[in-house]
């Protein structure tokens, strides 16, 4: 039984991080969910890698947020080849007005990938179970091993959904793109390991009530994602861009300023982790899944992973009250 207890934090992450980043968005269905065997080594893998690094280093929520974003770009990078395929899955997603032809990459599209799998695929899943688990947030869930295991099976899988994409597309980025990709993911890394030990100043007053900071993530990243699947014309394009680059602030602004007050606690990052789920779950409603199918499919499948979805938050929301708060060392 001991030994169940210390697995189930990483499976639970293992098989949410494919959940949210995929099913719950929207663009894959019910009948597709045996796919998610084939993506849970990659994302489920990837989102433990990002978490045991970060609380390994003692670096928590900076460090893992900017881990995160380098799996963005791994995966959509050198492992999917989106930022730079212009037939990726029959459809042009590059060349809208703001494609820079000298990357060969879209700000738009780039900015999705970012958005949508550094915060839904793996920070979400992060804290939605550790808010579940008993274990200090800090503390790791494997051990030298068990890691080793991981970062074994996330290659494995990353290998895997290549070759997959390979197999349909055929395509592979110039050297030029893959090794310029290759620059920023490891200058995020690098940055990610470097601000392990900075510590920001506490600041006066105190934080706002979890419900508060709960409806601020799903206004931000309602206002964000939302209009990205929604409104569809050329124009909106640069607009999306910095609606994105105003998201990004705000989001990062009001989180640093709250989580310096007093009275942060695990019950505000449940609640911002919350508020960006309840943007899934309205938002897939309006998203197509990329393999198409009856829209009463589509309509049924979204139903179901927003029910599972929500049922998961009030199961994480009672955790966290009776909990009270407590305290996580090295993280906001």
């Amino acid at each position: 039984m001991p030994l169940l207890r210390r697995l189930a934090p990483p499976f639970a992450l293992f098989l949410l991080a494919p959940f949210v980043g995929e099913f719950l968005l929207g663009n894959l269905t019910l009948a597709e969910l045996p796919l998610g065997v084939m993506l849970a080594p990659m994302y489920g893998c990837g989102a433990l890698l990002v978490r045991e690094i970060g609380r390994r280093s003692g670096g928590g929520w900076p460090t893992m947020v900017l881990l995160a974003a380098a799996y963005a770009l791994i995966e959509e990078g050198p492992v999917d080849q989106l930022l730079w395929n212009d037939s990726y899955a029959g459809a042009d997603l590059l060349h809208g007005d703001s494609y820079l032809p000298l990357p060969g990459m879209s700000v738009e599209l780039t900015q999705a990938s970012l958005a949508l799998h550094t915060v839904w695929s793996i920070c979400v899943p992060i804290a939605l179970v550790e808010t579940l688990t008993r274990t200090r947030r800090s503390d790791p869930w494997l051990g030298r091993a068990g890691l080793g295991v991981v970062a074994g099976v996330y290659a494995a899988g990353a290998v895997l959904v290549f070759r997959g994409n390979y197999a349909v597309e055929h395509f592979v980025a110039s050297p030029a793109q893959l090794g310029g990709t290759a620059l920023v993911i490891g200058v995020l890394i690098a940055v990610a390991f470097r601000i392990r030990t900075v510590r920001l100043r506490t600041l006066p007053g105190r934080a706002p009530a979890p419900w508060r900071v709960g409806l601020a993530g799903l206004a931000v990243t309602s206002a964000y994602w939302g209009p990205l699947n929604v409104v569809t014309a050329d124009w909106y394009e640069w607009i999306g861009v910095v609606v994105w680059c105003l998201a990004v602030a705000a989001g990062g602004w009001w989180l640093s300023r709250w989580s310096r007050r007093a009275g942060w606690d695990a019950r505000h990052r449940f609640a911002a982790a919350a508020g960006a789920v309840l943007t899934y779950v309205w938002v897939a409603f309006p998203v197509r899944p990329e393999s198409g199918g009856s829209a009463r499919a589509d309509l049924v499948g979204n139903a179901v992973f927003g029910s599972l979805a929500c049922l998961l938050l009030v199961w994480a929301a009672r955790r966290a009250t009776a909990d009270g708060g407590r305290p996580g060392p090295g993280e906001p």
